[in-house]
Parts: C-alpha cells; sequence; structure tokens
C-alpha cells in the first residue's frame, strides 16, 4: 500500500457496487428477504457509517453490526471492579482512553478521577510498566481489556515485569476471545445470518484458519476485512460471490496485514502468560464459556484479581439502555428509545455511545440520520398505545 487514497477511489467503489448489484440478482433468497451479513468488528461499523457505504449498498443486504469492541461488551459489575481498584489507597490505576467514560453503577472512572482517585490514561501497557518503574512506592494496576489484537502487547509487557522484577505492576485482565462470541452469536435464535465480515485486527494475530467452524459447521461464508472504503466493499462482494455460487469458505480479503498462520511471536506470548477462563460475562450476551482469559498460575502475583480484594458483582444495565439489544444485532442502535436523546456521546447511558468502535456513537457522529424523527416516530408510537389502554 503506497497511499491510503487508493483505497478510497470512488470510481472503484462504483464498480464494486456495481459488480455486488449484479451478484444480487443471482441469489435466490435476495427476492425474499435482505440478506443479513455481519461485520463483527466495531472498526468496521464506524467505518461503514463513516464513509456512507451502507446507503451504497443495494437495499436486499442488510448489514448488522456485531459485538467486536472490547470496551463495548464489558458488563457494568467489572466498570465497578475498576472504580474500586482506582480508589484503593497508593495505586496508580492506567487505562485507554475511552475506558474512562463508560458508566458503572455508581460512577465511571473519569468521576472517581474528578474524586481524587489517581486515574491516568495509557496508550500501551508498557506506559503503565513505565509508571511502575518511576514509582516503586506506588502499586501500578494497568486495565487489560481487548479482544486477540492486544493480548500479545499485556502479555509482552508482564513478561518484562518479571524479566525486571518489579513487584509494584499487577494488571485487572479482561481480554476476551473471538470465537466463542461468534459462536454465541451463531446459536443465538434471534438472528438469521448469511454471512459474515471477519474482524481484520484480531485476524492480525489469529489468522484466518479459527474461523473454519463458521463455513465447515455452521455453513456461513466469512471473509476477513481490511477498515478502508473498498476493503469493505470487496469483502461484502467476496461474500455475495460464495453465496451466488453455492460456496460456504473463509477467504482473506486482508492479505496485506493478515498472515493466514497468524502471528506465531505474539500467538506463542498470549499462550505463555494466559489461560482460558470457565466462562465470562458479556454486556448483553450473558455468561459465554471459555470467552475469556486470565494469567496463569505462574504469573499470579501480577493478576489484581488476586492481590485485591474486589466486588466482583453482576449488575443489570439501566433498564431504559438497550446496549445488550445492539450488541447482539437484534435492533438497530436508532430503535434504542434512549438513543439520541437521554443518552448521546456527551451524556452515554451504556458503553456504546462512548467506545471509539461502539455502533451507537458511529450511528450518532456518521450515521446521517434525523433525529427529528425519530422522535416523532417515538412520540405517535407512545400516544398510540395511550391510546389503545384508554
Amino acid at each position: 500500500m503506497k497511499f491510503v487514497d487508493e483505497f478510497r477511489d470512488p470510481a472503484k467503489a462504483r464498480a464494486l457496487v456495481k459488480n455486488i448489484e449484479t451478484l444480487v440478482a443471482q441469489i435466490p433468497i435476495c427476492k425474499k428477504r435482505p440478506l443479513q451479513l455481519m461485520e463483527v468488528c466495531g472498526g468496521h461499523t464506524h467505518s461503514i457509517f463513516k464513509y456512507g457505504i451502507e446507503q451504497m449498498l443495494p437495499d436486499a443486504i442488510e448489514l448488522v453490526h456485531g459485538p467486536g469492541c472490547p470496551v463495548c461488551v464489558l458488563p457494568m459489575g467489572r466498570v465497578d471492579d475498576c472504580v474500586a481498584l482506582a480508589e484503593h489507597p497508593n495505586v496508580i490505576f492506567t487505562t485507554f482512553g475511552d475506558a474512562m467514560r463508560v458508566p458503572g453503577s455508581r460512577k465511571s472512572l473519569n468521576e472517581a478521577k474528578a474524586e481524587g482517585a489517581d486515574v491516568r490514561m495509557v496508550y500501551s501497557p508498557m506506559d503503565a510498566l513505565k509508571l511502575a518503574r518511576d514509582n516503586p512506592d506506588r502499586e501500578v494496576v494497568f486495565f487489560a481489556l481487548g479482544f486477540e489484537t492486544t493480548m500479545p502487547s499485556t502479555a509482552f509487557t508482564i513478561l518484562r515485569a518479571q524479566a525486571e522484577d518489579i513487584d509494584n505492576f499487577s494488571v485487572f485482565c479482561n481480554h476476551i476471545t473471538i470465537i466463542p462470541t461468534i459462536k454465541a452469536i451463531l446459536d443465538s435464535p434471534e438472528l438469521t445470518l448469511d454471512g459474515f465480515l471477519g474482524p481484520g485486527h484480531v485476524s492480525m494475530v489469529i489468522g484466518s484458519a479459527p474461523y473454519e467452524f463458521i463455513s465447515g459447521h455452521y455453513k456461513k461464508p466469512l471473509v476477513v476485512s481490511g477498515f478502508e472504503p473498498l476493503d469493505i466493499l470487496q469483502s461484502v462482494w467476496m461474500v455475495l460471490r460464495q453465496l451466488a455460487g453455492g460456496r460456504c469458505e473463509v477467504e482473506n480479503q486482508y492479505q496485506r496485514v493478515v498472515p493466514d498462520a497468524g502471528n506465531n511471536p505474539a500467538l506463542t506470548a498470549v499462550h505463555r502468560v494466559f489461560e482460558l477462563r470457565e466462562f465470562f460475562e458479556w454486556r448483553g450476551l450473558g455468561s459465554i464459556d471459555h470467552s475469556g482469559v486470565r494469567l496463569r498460575d505462574a504469573y499470579a502475583h501480577f493478576d489484581a484479581e488476586r492481590k485485591y480484594s474486589l466486588p466482583n458483582l453482576k449488575i443489570a444495565d439501566p433498564k431504559s439502555c438497550q446496549c445488550g439489544e445492539v450488541l447482539k444485532g437484534a435492533i438497530k442502535p436508532w430503535q434504542c428509545k434512549v438513543f439520541g436523546t437521554a443518552c448521546t456521546p456527551e451524556t452515554p447511558l451504556g458503553s456504546l455511545m462512548v467506545s471509539t468502535e461502539g455502533a451507537c456513537a458511529a450511528v450518532y457522529n456518521y450515521g446521517r440520520i434525523d433525529l427529528a424523527e425519530i422522535l416523532k416516530n417515538r412520540e405517535a408510537a407512545a400516544s398510540q398505545r395511550s391510546e389503545q389502554r384508554a
């Protein structure tokens, strides 16, 4: 890749859309209902809305926004655990920036910081380790979260901390795994999915082979996709080409970045430091077996969950917030009853309106939607319900 403009060429985009329209006409199911293609990654969701890709596609294709945003799927109880750690005496709590504004049941990390907790934004776990190195009299905790994309950086940091014998550093591990998540979605009776756009960044680490069960067992095509407009359009075309030809395979559109076999040094570090949890709680998806990781016993002294006492409570989201339904693809963000009114990027009720990969934030910022029309429809529906009750 020489220039990013190569992947934003309008003429090539129009040509891809024309080819997509041709393929749609060859797929019988499109005559009965729209094809439902899920983009798993929140980065794809933002690109789709930012560049107006959904408006470019024929009506016979419906893009379903998946749960591939690690901040978004974090349950409220884990946010409360973060706040408890941050408020612990002598702790410097470090985190990526978008996690600071995610609401807990009592407060967010940002609010805890405003009340005096030492919460600091970092760009990598190595930044947190440097803080521990520079502040030997303080305990430094790093909020480790993300899919397999960010697991290697946490693993390498722990290995560095062990090599340097730094004992005032620990991680609050909330890393999650993509494969059990997709399986849980495929097993959900609420969705009828015809294909997937596979996550590019996760696949950069794990490769494309782990997705074979999707095509083999569930008979759904998956194309690992890049994040530029032409990447996404080509990936949609590749999925449709499979459906039109009666094929279900795993293909790799993002070959310039994603090796089919994954990144072996990264995977080796991940397997050395982490082991699978029996289950992990997800916002909106409930408990999913083997969908999270924890530190192995050999690295227990770097595990904040073992080092500190945490509330570890399961807390339900506010009833007005429908993040769970959006995460599962059951409703669109603008169908949430508080979208754009009580819940905005400035006053978020749920994590999907906070994160840089959240579907609600993507729609709000780039979705080209008419909030006034949405509010008008809500008021009309509420009036109709009131009349029916009367």
